[in-house]
């Protein structure tokens, strides 16, 4: 699934509830699926990880189309490799 695919899918299950809930609700929602993701880190399990890392692209999804942000256009900047240096893998200090 592209990312224009993700967002398309969130802003059509989930759009009107997310927009009703509002931007801050929305951000909160995503940082504790962050959270979540943190302890299916800790955990290890391949199961966990995939479905918290699923949530947090979710919310991701869902806050940017009620910002207005084109997840599809706004990763263009990455299109090349590091948008600092320009190189891949990143050649930038630690």
């Amino acid at each position: 699934m592209e990312l224009r695919d993700v967002q398309a899918r969130m802003r059509e299950t989930y759009g009107a509830r997310d927009a009703a809930r509002g931007v801050d609700a929305t951000f909160r929602w995503l940082t504790e699926e962050v959270g979540e993701l943190a302890k299916a880190i800790r955990s290890g399990d391949s199961a966990e990880l995939a479905h918290e890392t699923s949530d947090v692209l979710a919310w991701l999804a869902s806050l940017a189309d009620q910002l207005g942000v084109d997840l599809e256009a706004a990763m263009v900047r990455f299109a090349d490799g590091c948008p600092k240096c320009g190189a891949s893998p990143c050649r930038c200090p630690a």
